[in-house]
Formats: structure tokens, sequence, C-alpha cells
């Protein structure tokens, strides 16, 4: 992540946002919760194949483990959208373009995925 000058909105508008930090720390915790949970389907993924499972059974749980990342990542683009685009829109010109475009490449990515 590039850093971004901290912002701060005059006192009449009330907003302060700092986009130097990434926007999902208050809900770190639930994050790192839920890819060690992702991580640990992985491992059961891992020993099906190992015993043998039958192939659909291996197939569901991948597809589990799938939409539980894609869940993260949805979460993380929107905690971006919310701290990081929004709080460079405050910036106006190359910064706010920069944040926006970034977010835009996210988004294309996790479509085409």
């Amino acid at each position: 992540m590039s850093a971004t000058p901290h912002i701060t909105v005059d006192s009449a508008t009330a907003i302060e946002t700092d986009t130097t930090t990434p926007g999902y720390l208050t809900r770190q915790a639930d994050y790192q919760r839920r890819l060690r949970r992702v991580e640990g389907q992985v491992r059961g993924i891992t020993r099906m194949v190992d015993q043998e499972a039958y192939c659909i059974d291996i197939l569901t749980q991948v597809s589990a483990a799938t939409k539980a990342l894609e869940a993260v990542a949805l979460g993380l683009l929107d905690e971006h959208l919310r701290h990081c685009v929004a709080g460079a829109a405050h910036l106006d010109g190359p910064a706010a373009e920069a944040k926006v475009s970034e977010a835009s490449d996210a988004i294309a990515r996790l479509v085409r995925s």
C-alpha cells in the first residue's frame, strides 16, 4: 500500500481521515480470525486429498474456502473504499485519482478471479 498524506478537513465538516494506515485496523482481529478459519479449511482439504476423499466432497470444500476468501476480499475492499478512497477524495487531484484507479484495479482483479 502506498503512503498517502494525512488528510484533515476543517472542524466544521467534522471529518478527519488518515489514509496512511489501513482502514481495516478497527476490524483487524475479525479479519485475522476469518483468515485462520480459511487456513484451517485449506489444511482440511489437503487432508482430504491425502486420504483420497471423494472428488465432489473435496470440490465442495474448495468452494467453501473460496467463498470465505471472497468474503474477506469484499470486506477489505469495502474498508478501502470507505477509508482510503473516501479520504483521498477530500484531497482531490492526483492523490484522489490514484486511489480511485487503485480501487478500480482491485475490483477488476476480484471480478476476474
